[in-house]
């Protein structure tokens, strides 16, 4: 059976630009923004947001990207062994608003794990 298409091109590319606007109105700009990508599917998101805010606002933000592997609180418990990734921080987050970027929200477990490894970088 072939997997169910959630989204067309069209409709992510628009849901993309919805989020960039998002971010946009909540920091009020793009002044003092940084998008964190989580690996492994966050970071192709925070790269296409980044993007779209730059054709929106004409301003670059930085992107990074962050691996929390070591950090999950479920890590133990998982049979095989875990996929590490790089994290790429190439600038300075303090006073910086930083959106942490993945791909989905079931439970929280990714966004907190995120949250303790950016507070340790």
């Amino acid at each position: 059976m072939a997997p169910a298409r959630l989204l067309d091109d069209g409709e992510i590319r628009r849901a993309v630009t919805r989020i960039a606007h998002e971010i946009l109105e909540r920091n009020k700009g793009a002044d003092g923004l940084a998008l964190v990508g989580i690996a492994a599917r966050g970071d192709d998101l925070a790269r296409r947001l980044a993007s779209e805010i730059t054709r929106i606002e004409g301003a670059k933000v930085p992107v990074g990207v962050l691996d929390i592997t070591f950090y999950r609180d479920d890590i133990g418990m998982r049979a095989e062994a875990p996929e590490v990734h790089e994290t790429r921080i190439a600038f300075d987050i303090t006073g910086k608003t930083v959106v942490l970027v993945d791909d989905v929200l079931f439970t929280g477990r990714t966004i907190r794990a995120a949250m303790d490894a950016l507070v340790d970088f």
